[in-house]
């Protein structure tokens, strides 16, 4: 297994692609919102106490209007080369459709193709495509960069094999207060994990902490960055991931609540391929930020979503899926009669 390319190496490399889309994300973000402009949705249920159903927010008044717009957030896909056809392609056909100027994919290996088609929104961040802990973190670091250069409000990150449902995301990011540090996703585990934190002369010490799983996705606001970015940006999230020996969603939940003291907001409406999501329904559908597919327990994982098509054509339902929320798509079978 290939180790991640060497720290100093990654820093320049991020510098470099950093200068190169920043002139990219200043003209994106003067051009207005993108794709939709979404209403906030969510309210009543953070002026209840909870958001999407998730940890209770103590100490701040709820109710306080906060719209986001699309053009606020910053979506980073992580993928690796191998995955851009099998993967990426489903993606550019169907969520990435609704968000294109908001997202950036983050890989290790040149596909020119792929970055004509994005408009120049695929990093290249030269990590290792190894799905080591290093190499994970590696990608992240270079996420995290470009999230602060560009000044956008929201990161959110996702894997290649999640469905963002654009309108979900945009309605649970407009129920948090301004003022509130959010970091909000869902854990894999039913318990805190347990890392050993390296300290001096040969030390070391246990910390206990939450963290939202990368493969379900999570979002942080931009002022919670900021606090940060002395264990996260340029190179230090790599020595941050080294000092507990875990993969890079955990050493967000490190930074963040071990570190930071700031606690996840546990949201339901994201999913992975961790669970089970054949306990999605139809109905509530619109209403989840993520969704994933893959094997549980040996078995094939998917929401079971029947439509136009069948499970040899569309095995991961994500086409499906995207039908149900966006029934126009001129390619689902029944465009046409939804266009009136």
């Amino acid at each position: 297994m290939r180790l991640c390319v060497k720290k100093g190496f990654l820093a320049v490399c991020g510098a470099t692609v950093t200068s190169l889309l920043l002139v990219l994300l200043d003209l994106r973000r003067r051009e207005g919102a993108s794709g939709v402009s979404l209403e906030s949705g969510r309210r009543g249920s953070a002026a209840g106490g909870q958001v999407g159903g998730g940890e209770p927010l103590r100490g701040a008044d709820l109710s306080l209007p906060h719209k986001v717009e699309l053009k606020d957030i910053f979506i980073a896909i992580k993928t690796t080369h191998k995955f851009h056809k099998a993967r990426l392609e489903l993606l550019m056909q169907t969520w990435i459709t609704r968000a294109w100027r908001q997202t950036y994919i983050f890989t290790d290996g040149d596909d020119e193709e792929l970055t004509i088609r994005t408009g120049h929104r695929v990093i290249n961040t030269n990590c290792s495509s190894a799905h080591s802990h290093q190499a994970l973190s590696c990608k992240m670091a270079a996420e995290f960069d470009l999230f602060v250069a560009s000044r956008l409000r929201w990161f959110c990150h996702v894997d290649d094999d999640n469905y963002i449902n654009v309108r979900a995301l945009v309605e649970l990011l407009s129920g948090f207060p301004p003022a509130l540090d959010i970091y909000v996703g869902k854990p894999s585990l039913d318990r805190p994990i347990e890392a050993i934190e390296k300290l001096g002369n040969n030390k070391t010490k246990s910390v206990f902490f939450w963290f939202a799983t990368g493969g379900a996705g999570f979002c942080i606001n931009r002022g919670l960055a900021l606090k940060m970015v002395p264990w996260a940006s340029e190179g230090r999230f790599m020595r941050t991931s080294e000092r507990i020996r875990l993969p890079d969603d955990c050493t967000i939940g490190y930074i963040v609540e071990a570190v930071l003291g700031v606690k996840l907001v546990r949201s339901p409406l994201f999913h992975s391929h961790l669970e089970n999501l054949q306990l999605v329904s139809r109905a509530q559908i619109p209403s989840q930020v993520t969704l994933s597919y893959g094997t549980f327990e040996n078995k094939r994982n998917i929401v079971e979503l029947k439509g136009a098509f069948s499970f040899e054509e569309d095995p991961s339902r994500f086409k499906s899926i995207h039908c149900q929320l966006y029934p126009d798509t001129p390619w689902c079978p029944w465009s046409s009669v939804a266009r009136g």
